[in-house]
């Protein structure tokens, strides 16, 4: 019997016990007892030794030297033993039992039924063995018994048919190559010889595999994948042992080139693949002497300029031989740069695409790995003439010879760029100028690649430079050169870490001028030259960041008179703000970046760039400037828009935490006196005022909410002196309710506060006094502030002592009826809060209840526990309103699932029966919120702890299945199933009543047909044992914490039950759902069946959906559109009830003419019914089977076969009238049909005698049709006739009796008796008088061109 596969334990940290514990196997562990018993009989330690020995007895018994293998089953496990043990053994007793166990191993390894289990084991005995030798045993010849022997072992095993052993011999030749004895050799004793034997076997299966492809049929590979396990093997040998052997890389070669140039892909790929791992072992400083020869040789086999198939790789090896060489000798690797670069700028000329991609990248390669950055910084007389080869190499890449490789040079020439850095100026001016004059050409069609190259010299040489290569010439043109606005948006991208005064000189005075040309062509009418101008202004200032970012001469370019020149700019042209601000925004920034940078990010760059000491000195010198330009900018701020502060806020901020002490507080005694003036001139401002004033978009709020946000923004950076004045001006803002917008900003002070150490630290010297603050404005917080409020509890319960405790049970009350908030992100800082409160109780305390408000003076106090705390929570299900209730047990469910494994198991117990009753309950909001805290408890708490209680929460639980409203049939459905999950469908079946087993047999046949489609390879997400792990693995970060997961998480339908558990709300659930596996991210097109959907129609977004429509919304189905649309005749007037139209649109009839029947050329049918029309009356005709309101087939008996085209029927019945108005008539469009030919037949005297009876009511309700027509009335509700579209009408006799004007009017809309547009006679009858020949019978024969209906 053969033993599963199984891997060796990891013996990284691990001990021979628990590598021997680990053992799952029956027979090796039946094994390993039969030797620990030796051990306990033999009195023996458990020692590696003592295993060893043991083991090795057992091996001479499962494995002969002279007959082999005696039983392979012992063999399997004993092999499997020795493996385990081996590692723990000294070497010295593994040198000394090499002979013995090599003898015993190799039948195992040379024997053809051997299979993996067997051979795995054996191969790690035998790494564990050749790692132990000495060099004196690596010395010994390959015929005789040693390491050799048992290498070349490994190295047959290597090329084995089976993708587990060859494996594992590859490992085990891996380890010991790269674990080589202690001798004066770089290599490995054995090197040599691997590499010699994988070369010859790569040889010799390569011939066979050419010779065999030349006569081989085409789909056959009999050797290629042996050629694939040979080099796999090379591959090995050459990454273990450093590299290949020198003498050797020459033949190894030219094999794989040889390779390389097969039709085949994978071949191509695996060749070159060894050649990577050859070149990747030669890092060290030992290998890397072989490199040179190595890449000599490479580059002697140079492919042809257009093999596409051959080069790219080709170039690749080269580029990663460059690299490893560079690591090795940048010195000297980088003085053979520019022949590299020559040899493969040469492909470029390619007439190949991929050819010219794979140089670029090349190139591309070169150059980053190639250029180190200390040749950049300390350049001798020789580097930079390389420099200047490079250069010159580059410039001719744009020569009309590379023409069509432009766009992979431009790359090439971005790269260089980032490369030379500061050396491109003035190395790579003739680039700019070339780059330039390309992009300025209109017919040019690599713009894109254009910028960016110029993008990167801007970075590189510094847009000074660049603009005096290509000059803008906007404000003064020169003659025969063009403009180059198209260089703004460049320079904007790029620039950075350069010179200020250069924005000084430059642009400042261009704006200038540019913007007088606005202002005098404003005057009049509007042009479009007014607003290219005012666009180029714009893109002018949009610079002002860039040169922003780490100016070089900040001290000398920001002076009083620049400061003053951004301030007026600022007050005049408001569209320039933005930029303005994020410009003196990263002035601030950007030097602040480099005093927080570690000494090792500062000594990475180049000299050029802003050391910590400028920096310091830049922030200093800003400091100077920072009071007058916080003026400005507050003066700023108030008279902008509230959604256009952001900017002007977050500079504001930035200059606040450069101020000096002084300065920050004189800003703000000023700040908090206006903000007091402001606050006595605003009057009271109600919600409903707020709501106005948010109307009008360009409606100035406030100076009093202006100042409230300058006041906040400034805390974090206030003295501890001035926060005396701040928390009294918090405690009088905060107990203003007339004023909602102004108190909701109040309560932002206090988590600002808590940005900062200095705020921190207040927060907790004045704990106290905000305890009681807060608790004194619980009655007076708006609608609107209810989170910020939340928030600002939260940073205190953070910081409050352990003495204060009481201020949690005072304040509980506000934070669970909080958790039932309308607003979603006030309830989730609700449930944050009850979790913060539950985390301070559990660090234990005292709660002193008698500073509780409404606790007695003599309340004992209490230890602060979590038992304590859920008792706190649990007094609020004795609330005296439902929505208390229902809070309550929401903050309940909250806070349980957030401490369900540190509460005791009785508290649970408890919280679950007390929660159960909750279920009887007939008021739906606290059920809904029962619902949500079951979902928890099963889901979450122990299953022994859930099992007694289903026996009563199950028959409450389904109670509620039966309840439409609120979605709780969905939600208990749910829930059950999470039950069914869980605790098996016998416990459900069990408890549930007999009534209800309805929805578990459901639930039990949605789980199996969910299996078995999965099962079937659908894409259906199974079932699993645990709702929380196996939601938390199949929905991918659907949801934002694990508790969402748990109340809104299901497998297969989306769950809403609980929406304010955790202040989701429907609008998000849906989107949740939509994104999830739920809905699966799918949008359907609703579309009509005439046309499809015009998706550039503005209104076609009311046709998609992201549910499914159904069959209605679709309008597929044709009985549905039968039943929705009325019809209309020629008229335009409305026929309704006419559920049948005959089969006229019928798709199934096919080849009808215009009277219904059969068409006479169709050679198929001769005109009787037989043929395709018969079978398509029998499915669709008027007696065919038909469903009725419940789906219910109905059949039709009528006798009437309903063959047309002849002049009566066989059987002499005539079609019923209300028959004919349920089913319809013919719309005949296109005037009288032909009369169709009349064959001979026989007419029995009944039939001659009918017929007869029938003219004569049709005579006779002529006259009388004469004389109502004579008389004017009287006839108004009789049959109808046909109107001018040839179809009959039947009007309900209740209705008729009309007379005078109202007969006039029907005898003109066609209801009385007339002809036809088609000129055929048309007849109705009163059915109270019924019709001619049968008192009892209402039918009438109408006659229409010789057939009767």
């Amino acid at each position: 019997m053969e033993q599963p596969t199984v891997e060796r334990p990891n013996l990284g940290s691990s001990t021979l016990s628990s590598c021997l514990q680990a053992i799952k196997i029956q027979e090796t562990r039946i094994v390993l007892t039969a030797v620990e018993d030796t051990l306990r009989v033999q009195k023996t330690d458990p020692t590696p030794t003592a295993y060893f020995a043991v083991i090795l007895s057992l091996l001479s018994q499962a494995i002969s030297t002279s007959t082999g293998i005696v039983n392979k089953d012992l063999a399997t496990s004993v092999v499997y033993l020795l493996d385990i043990v081996t590692p723990f053994v000294p070497q010295a007793l593994l040198r000394s039992k090499f002979t013995q166990i090599l003898t015993h191993l190799a039948p195992a390894l040379t024997h053809p039924q051997a299979d993996a289990p067997l051979l795995r084991p054996a191969l790690g005995c035998l790494e564990s063995l050749l790692c132990a030798q000495d060099a004196a045993a690596w010395a010994l010849p390959q015929i005789q018994i040693g390491p050799r022997r048992a290498v070349a072992g490994l190295l047959s095993l290597a090329v084995d048919h089976r993708p587990k052993v060859r494996r594992r011999a590859l490992d085990a030749l891996t380890k010991v190559l790269k674990d080589p004895p202690p001798t004066p050799s770089l290599d490995h004793p054995a090197a040599d010889m691997c590499a010699e034997t994988s070369l010859r076997t790569l040889v010799e299966i390569a011939s066979a595999a050419d010779k065999s492809r030349r006569h081989r049929r085409q789909g056959e590979n009999s050797n290629e994948p042996g050629l694939m396990h040979a080099l796999q093997l090379t591959k090995t040998v050459a990454a273990a042992s450093g590299g290949w052997p020198s003498k050797k890389i020459e033949p190894l070669c030219e094999h794989l080139l040889a390779i390389a140039k097969s039709r085949r892909e994978y071949l191509t790929v695996a060749a070159f693949e060894v050649f990577e791992a050859i070149v990747g072992g030669m890092t060290d400083e030992m290998s890397s002497a072989k490199l040179p020869h190595l890449m000599e040789v490479i580059m002697e086999l140079r492919p042809s300029q257009n093999d596409t198939h051959l080069l790219p790789p080709w170039v690749a090896i080269i580029a990663r031989g460059y690299d490893v060489s560079s690591q090795v000798d940048p010195h000297e690797t980088f003085q053979t740069l520019p022949e590299v670069f020559q040899l493969l700028s040469d492909f470029l000329s390619s007439s190949s695409y991929n050819v010219r991609v794979s140089a670029s990248e090349g190139l591309v390669s070169l150059i980053v790995t190639c250029i180190p950055e200390s040749i950049l910084l300390d350049s001798s007389i020789y580097d930079d003439k390389v420099f200047e080869k490079l250069a010159r190499l580059a410039t001719e890449l744009l020569s009309v010879k590379y023409q069509a490789s432009w766009m992979e040079v431009f790359k090439v020439l971005g790269v260089m760029f980032e490369a030379f850095r500061w050396k491109s100026d003035p190395l790579l001016s003739d680039l700019v100028k070339i780059v330039g004059e390309l992009r300025g050409d209109e017919a040019f069609t690599g713009k894109k690649e254009a910028d960016e190259v110029l993008g990167r010299a801007v970075s590189a040489m510094g847009p000074e430079t660049v603009l005096q290569i290509l000059p803008l010439n906007l404000a003064q043109p020169r003659a025969g050169q063009p403009g180059r606005a198209w260089m703004l948006p460049i320079l904007r991208q790029y620039v950075s870490n350069t010179k200020l005064a250069h924005f000084r000189s430059e642009f400042v005075p261009l704006s200038a001028t540019l913007y007088q040309r606005v202002l005098e062509q404003r005057s009049g009418a509007p042009t479009m030259e007014t607003k290219i101008y005012e666009t180029v202004v714009q893109q002018i200032w949009a610079l002002l960041p860039g040169y922003c970012n780490l100016p070089v001469d900040l001290v000398e370019a920001f002076d009083q008179s620049f400061a003053e020149q951004i301030a007026n700019i600022l007050y005049k042209q408001v569209e320039l703000r933005a930029d303005i601000c994020k410009g003196l925004q990263l002035l601030v920034e950007s030097n602040k970046a480099v005093l927080e940078q570690s000494s090792d990010e500062e000594q990475s760059h180049h000299p050029g760039l802003v050391t910590k000491q400028d920096a310091q000195n830049y922030l200093t010198h800003l400091a100077t400037f920072a009071g007058n330009m916080l003026a400005v900018l507050f003066n700023v701020y108030s008279e902008t828009l509230p959604q256009n502060r952001s900017f002007i806020l977050r500079c504001i901020n930035a200059y606040l935490s450069i101020t000096s002490e002084e300065e920050l507080m004189n800003t703000f005694t000023k700040v908090l006196s206006l903000f007091e003036t402001s606050l006595d001139e605003a009057g009271p401002q109600t919600q409903a005022e707020k709501q106005k004033q948010s109307k009008a978009a360009t409606k100035m709020p406030p100076m009093s909410h202006t100042f409230m946000d300058v006041v906040i923004t400034m805390a974090i950076y206030l003295p501890r002196a001035s926060f005396s004045t701040l928390f009294q001006t918090f405690s009088v803002i905060i107990l203003k309710d007339d004023d909602p917008q102004l108190q909701k900003k109040a309560y932002k002070l206090i988590p600002r506060l808590a940005e900062s150490d200095i705020g921190r630290t207040a927060l907790q010297e004045r704990n106290t006094e905000l305890q009681e603050l807060l608790l004194e404005s619980a009655a007076k917080v708006s609608a609107s502030a209810k989170r910020d409020r939340l928030t600002a509890i939260a940073r205190v319960v953070e910081y409050l002592p352990s003495p204060d405790l009481h201020f949690i049970p005072s304040i509980l009350s506000e934070v669970v009826i909080s958790a039932k908030e309308v607003n979603e992100k006030a309830r989730t800082a609700a449930f944050d809060l009850l979790v913060a409160m539950g985390e301070k109780m559990k660090q234990g305390g005292t709660v002193v209840n008698r500073k509780v408000p409404h606790m007695p003076n003599d309340a004992p106090d209490v230890q602060a526990s979590l038992e304590e705390y859920f008792t706190m929570l649990s007094a609020g299900l004795a609330g005296s309103t439902p929505h208390m209730i229902s809070a309550s047990i929401t903050a309940l469910t909250r806070t349980l699932y957030h401490f369900r494994e540190s509460l005791p198991e009785a508290l649970l117990t408890d919280l679950v029966s007390t929660l159960d009753l909750f279920l009887t309950s007939n008021n739906r909001e606290i059920v809904r919120s029962v619902l949500g805290f079951v979902k928890v408890c099963v889901i979450s708490l122990p299953i022994p702890l859930m099992l007694p209680r289903l026996e009563s929460l199950i028959p409450n639980l389904i109670g509620w299945s039966h309840e439409h409203k609120a979605r709780f049939k969905e939600k208990v459905k749910h829930i059950m199933e999470r039950i069914i999950r869980r605790f098996g469908i016998e416990i459900v079946e069990k408890w549930c009543p007999q009534d209800d087993r309805k929805l578990v047999t459901n639930i039990r046949k949605t789980r199996e047909r969910r299996r078995r489609k999965k099962d079937a390879g659908g894409n259906v997400e199974g079932d699993g044992d645990d709702g929380v792990e196996t939601n938390g693995k199949g929905r991918g970060g659907k949801f934002e914490s694990e508790f969402d997961e748990a109340i809104y998480g299901s497998d297969d339908t989306e769950d809403s039950s609980d929406d304010d558990v955790m202040g989701r709300s429907r609008r998000q659930q849906t989107k949740g759902t939509a994104a999830g596996k739920g809905g699966s991210g799918q949008t359907f097109i609703i579309e009509d069946e005439d046309e499809p959907l015009d998706l550039l129609d503005p209104k076609s977004l009311a046709r998609i959906s992201s549910t499914k429509p159904s069959r209605r919304q679709r309008g597929s189905d044709s009985t549905t559109d039968r039943r929705m649309k009325a019809k209309t005749n020629l008229d335009g007037k409305l026929v309704l009830g006419d559920d049948d139209d005959g089969g006229e649109n019928d798709p199934m009839i096919l080849d009808t003419d215009a009277n219904g029947g059969q068409n006479n050329n169709n050679p198929i049918d001769d005109g009787s019914g037989a043929g395709i029309n018969a079978y398509v009356e029998a499915i669709k005709g008027k007696d065919a089977a038909r469903r009725g309101q419940r789906g219910r087939l109905k059949f039709s008996n009528k006798k009437n076969n309903n063959k047309r085209g002849a002049a009566a029927d066989d059987d002499g019945d005539e079609m019923d009238v209300d028959d004919r108005a349920r089913h319809g008539a013919k719309n005949a469009n296109a005037g009288p049909p032909p009369p169709p030919k009349k064959k001979a037949k026989y007419v029995t005297p009944l039939q001659r005698k009918q017929a007869k009876q029938r003219e004569e009511a049709i005579a006779r309700k002529k006259e009388e049709a004469k004389q109502r027509r004579a008389s004017g009335g009287g006839g108004g509700g009789d049959g109808g006739a046909a109107g001018a579209g040839g179809k009959k009408r039947f009007t309900n006799n209740a209705r008729g009796g009309g007379g005078g004007i109202k007969a006039m009017k029907n005898q003109r809309r066609g209801l009385g008796m007339g002809k036809t547009k088609g000129g055929r006679i048309a007849k109705g009858v009163n059915t109270n008088t019924g019709s001619v020949g049968n008192p009892n019978d209402t039918r009438v024969l109408v006659r229409r061109g010789g057939r009767s209906s």
